[in-house]
């Protein structure tokens, strides 16, 4: 009698990652802000860029990504050669999981953390171990209370999500000093760009072989649809990350998509601009309207109310007015909307929509 057939240790234990809802019924276009997309798009450069580059779609792409590479080595004074390009950030956590941790081996993450930290970390089949957060912000004393010596992986997102709260260098510093040998630290920095005067953890990243720092095309560059993004790091860990890249998992479009976005300094720079202002009226709207929120350093805004059922109502009073907003439940939030930044006349309809509800209940 044969065996039965059965996936890897922490597969079936994967809780499947659930996207931000894009869809009402009953609303043909509806106002989407469940994915902290950029609101504005790609630059044109990008859109110009990929458009030349799908003429040459039956060539396979480059393997070494090494235009990209550059592109962000210049724009961001990193050294090209430690620099892994992926599809999306997400990528890049899965080969941190697969090629340092494994059975018996333990992931730390955070109370609200990414939901695809514990998911790569199962498909690995390590343990993920999820450590308390205070107040909806990292709490770094707890996450060095929890590493033991199974410890292999700590992820961090910062600006955090779906909180967008963000701790200053010196609590990472704190961090840091206290891996120990075995251990490797991950900054997650998809909401970099809007989080003013911090670097994603880049000093760290240059002064110690322990730390990585990541970084998506999904968000401030407008090119979720592509799949890019880049990891950072140690020259020993990025060697061993491009054993298990796969030689063509970026295509030709996206290539020259992201370049070309992150060659568009002024476009970024405009979208981050408007964001840092809609991203205040926002959320000084909802605070208005008596509905909490903490200071948002990302491109959205987490709001809070008094409880589960009224969160849930005013989703579906949102989407009753055809806007589709975040309910974070499965990251432990559900007396929380998360709120995606738009354009102004978005924010607008937002804060009109909500000020009905308020004014209703």
């Amino acid at each position: 009698m044969t065996a039965p057939i059965r996936p890897q240790p922490g597969i079936l234990d994967i809780a499947l990652y659930q996207g931000g809802a894009s869809k009402i019924e009953g609303h043909a276009e509806p106002l989407k802000l469940s994915a902290n997309e950029n609101p504005f798009g790609a630059s044109p450069a990008a859109v110009e860029a990929m458009v030349k580059a799908a003429s040459g779609a039956n060539r396979y792409p480059s393997t070494d990504h090494a235009d990209l590479r550059d592109a962000i080595a210049e724009i961001h004074g990193l050294a090209a050669e430690r620099i892994i390009c992926g599809a999306g950030s997400d990528e890049v956590i899965h080969w941190l999981n697969q090629a340092y941790a494994g059975p018996g081996d333990e992931v730390l993450y955070t109370e609200h953390g990414f939901g695809m930290y514990p998911i790569a970390a199962h498909a690995a089949g390590a343990t993920p171990m999820r450590v308390p957060e205070h107040e909806r912000v990292v709490d770094v004393e707890a996450l060095i209370a929890g590493i033991t010596e199974r410890t292999r992986l700590i992820f961090i997102a910062n600006p955090s999500n779906p909180c967008a709260t963000l701790i200053d260098s010196d609590a990472l510093t704190r961090l840091a000093d206290a891996l120990p040998e075995q251990c490797l630290l991950i900054l997650d920095g998809a909401y970099v760009e809007f989080a003013e005067g911090y670097d994603g953890g880049l000093a760290l990243v240059e002064a110690r072989n322990n730390v990585v720092m990541t970084r998506t095309f999904s968000k401030a560059y407008g090119l979720g649809g592509l799949r890019v993004g880049f990891g950072y790091g140690p020259q020993h860990v990025i060697d061993t990350l491009n054993r298990i890249r796969g030689p063509f998992n970026l295509s030709t479009i996206a290539l020259a998509g992201a370049e070309a976005a992150m060659r568009d300094v002024d476009w970024v720079d405009e979208c981050i601009r408007v964001n840092a202002e809609e991203r205040a009226r926002l959320t000084g709207g909802l605070r208005q309207l008596g509905i909490a929120c903490d200071d948002s350093h990302a491109n959205f805004v987490l709001a809070r109310f008094a409880d589960e059922a009224t969160a849930d109502a005013a989703d579906a009073h949102l989407k009753t007015d055809g806007i589709i907003v975040r309910a974070p439940k499965s990251y432990g939030l559900p007396h929380c909307l998360r709120i995606s930044v738009g354009r102004p006349e978005d924010n607008g309809r937002v804060l009109a929509s909500l000020g009905t509800f308020v004014g209703a209940v």
